[in-house]
């Protein structure tokens, strides 16, 4: 017997309809719970495409406006300003967003798809075109119309596939958190470069200038001395050519303290024009004790591209899993409920529910050839790390490597730049005393400026090993406030 039923009667059932999804909502829920919210920037059949650690590393998005005072800058601000502007980890962050759409978008496959709808229909037929003719009836039927409320739900029950799937874009998302750590490794290890090789540059225009004031004062020394008819006029000439070649080589290095200080604020995301010094200097200190073995320990467990490599690994052993899961059965649910009748008044309860089992029975050999690929990315991903393990181990020695041979360099060079200066200074008695020409004065001046280049040269290039070997053994800011003692 077919009851209509009133408005009233109507919203209690659409109510109930209601709470049977929700239910079924929660449930698929329980059964598979969401993930870490982490991402990948594309998915591809078991691996993970990353952006490259190029130029973007070097590029940023410039904040604030400039102001008129320049500002003073310190290692930790910095870096601080670099993990905030930084066009490198803007982008890693701007893929992580999209590997958490891609695993939403994942598990949206396992939960129900519920749609609502109300219909008026209005309709004529004709029944000939369907090859129906009755004695007495026109072979046009209508118009007439009829109303339909119904809300329609279907569900993969069990789907091996899909929850793989899901397992695949929850391990890139993860993989793509780790790249993220990474990238903010390589920020530190950018800003670091750039902010100790400005240091170094103001080192060396600060003992050019020293240089130039000191052929200066020679230089004068010698004029008076051949204005006084004590010296020739070769001494004078010579004096002359060694200060203005100080005087050239110190133009060149403010020019490239310059640029560099423009190479900073680009990295760090200073706005354009904005003037700025260093406040942080970069001391000697001396590393003692580091082995190759404690290093390499530490960098297998705290570096992030490292972590992110094993993880890809993992992710494209589950992509296999899920292309071969495409053999099992899936069992699906779908069904609707809803009123329908000649108008709004006179409705007439409906429903329908089908379950149903899909079985793939031939597909001509799409399974095997998905698995095939599957497997041939678990080989690229083992190689891969394999290779990250190899690389990781000649950072380290190598970085190692280059803080032994710098601290030896600083050693030399400061006591070579010490016999330079006494040099400098008994060249300068002797001249002054009229023993000798100022040839031996000259000389040297090069001895002690080069010494002096040699001096600041080994000091950028140990704190640069320090740097590298930050970054080598991860946790690159942590790690490098730890070798620069708290610098």
């Amino acid at each position: 017997m077919v009851r209509t039923i009133g408005t009233g009667a109507l919203s209690r059932a659409m109510w109930c309809a209601g709470l049977c999804f929700a239910s079924m909502t929660l449930l698929a829920q329980s059964a598979f719970p969401p993930g870490p919210a982490t991402a990948e920037p594309k998915l591809q059949s078991g691996g993970v495409s990353f952006a490259s650690t190029g130029p973007q590393f070097q590029g940023s998005v410039a904040t604030g406006t400039a102001t008129a005072e320049p500002l003073s800058i310190s290692l930790q601000n910095a870096i601080d300003r670099g993990l905030k502007a930084n066009l490198g980890l803007l982008a890693r962050e701007s893929s992580s967003q999209v590997g958490r759409a891609a695993r939403i978008r994942a598990l949206s496959a396992l939960l129900p798809n519920v749609v609502g709808s109300v219909q008026e229909n209005v309709q004529e037929t004709n029944i000939a075109v369907f090859g129906f003719k009755f004695p007495g009836i026109p072979h046009v039927i209508g118009p007439f119309a009829y109303s339909d409320i119904r809300a329609s739900a279907s569900m993969a029950l069990f789907d091996q596939t899909l929850r793989k799937n899901l397992q695949t874009s929850s391990q890139g998302v993860q993989a793509l958190q780790l790249s993220v750590q990474d990238a903010r490794d390589l920020v530190v290890e950018a800003v670091a470069n750039a902010y100790l090789r400005i240091i170094s540059d103001g080192a060396r225009v600060t003992a050019t200038r020293a240089q130039v004031a000191t052929a200066q004062a020679l230089y004068e020394r010698a004029r008076d001395q051949h204005a006084a008819g004590v010296s020739p006029a070769i001494d004078e000439l010579r004096s002359q050519v060694e200060l203005k070649t100080r005087q050239q080589e110190l133009l060149a290095l403010q020019n490239l303290l310059d640029k560099d200080k423009l190479s900073l604020a680009r990295v760090i995301g200073l706005p354009s024009g904005q003037g700025f010094e260093l406040s942080d200097s970069a001391p000697y200190a001396a590393l003692e004790g580091l082995t190759p073995e404690q290093m390499l320990a530490r960098a297998y467990g705290a570096r992030a591209d490292y972590q992110s490599a094993k993880v890809q690994l993992q992710m494209a052993e589950t992509a296999r899993e899920a292309a071969n899961a495409q053999k099992y059965p899936a069992l699906l649910l779908a069904g609707n409920w809803g009123a329908n009748g000649i108008n709004q008044a006179q409705l007439y309860r409906t429903f329908a529910f089908t379950g149903s089992v899909k079985v793939n029975l031939f597909d001509g050999g799409r399974i095997r050839a998905d698995v095939m690929e599957a497997d041939a990315v678990i080989k690229r991903r083992r190689d891969d790390l394999a290779d990250l393990q190899g690389q990781i181990d000649q950072q380290v020695r190598s970085a190692l490597l280059d803080l032994k041979s710098a601290a030896d360099q600083v050693a030399v060079a400061q006591s070579n730049l010490d016999l330079a200066n006494q040099t400098l200074a008994q060249a300068r008695d002797r001249f002054t005393a009229g023993v000798t020409d100022n040839i031996e004065v000259v000389q040297a001046q090069d001895s002690v400026a080069n010494a002096q280049q040699n001096l600041i040269s080994s000091l950028y290039q140990h704190n640069l090993a320090k740097v590298e070997l930050a970054r080598a053994v991860g946790l690159t800011e942590a790690s490098l406030k730890e070798f620069m003692g708290g610098k």
